[in-house]
C-alpha cells in the first residue's frame, strides 16, 4: 500500500484570484465552478496533467515563511521572471549555489516559490 499525491492545495484570502494567477503560470485554465472560496485548476480535466492545483480561503493571512515550496523550470530564466511579475508575481532573490541557478519569488499572497533554470 501507498499514498499518492492528489494536488498541491493552496490556503488563501479569495481561491478564484489565486487560483488564476497559477492557472496562468502553468498555462492551464481554471477549473469551471470556482469561487472566491474554493477553486481549482486540473482537477475537473479528463486526464489532468501535473499538478492538480486546489485553492480554499482561509480566514488567517500567511503569517511565515512556507516550509514546503514549487520549483518551477525554465529555459528562459529573465524572460520567464518578467512575465510572471508581468501576471502578479514579486520578484525575489536571485541565487546561483549547488550547480543550480534560480530566482526566488512570491504569489500575489505571499506564497514563495522558485524558478529554476534548466
Amino acid at each position: 500500500m501507498s499514498s499518492t499525491v492528489y494536488a498541491i492545495t493552496f490556503d488563501c484570502g479569495d481561491a478564484a484570484e489565486l487560483a488564476e494567477f497559477w492557472a496562468r503560470v502553468t498555462d492551464r485554465k481554471v477549473d469551471a465552478g470556482g469561487s472566491a472560496t474554493f477553486a481549482s485548476v486540473g482537477v475537473q480535466d479528463e486526464q489532468p496533467g501535473p499538478p492538480r492545483m486546489m485553492f480554499f480561503t482561509v480566514p488567517e493571512g500567511k503569517s511565515a515563511k512556507n516550509r514546503l515550496h514549487l520549483d518551477l523550470m525554465t529555459s528562459d530564466l529573465d524572460a520567464e521572471a518578467e512575465r510572471l511579475v508581468s501576471i502578479g508575481a514579486t520578484r525575489g532573490a536571485e541565487f546561483e549555489e549547488f550547480g543550480a541557478h534560480w530566482i526566488t519569488l512570491t504569489d500575489p499572497e505571499g506564497n514563495e516559490f522558485d524558478l529554476v533554470s534548466g
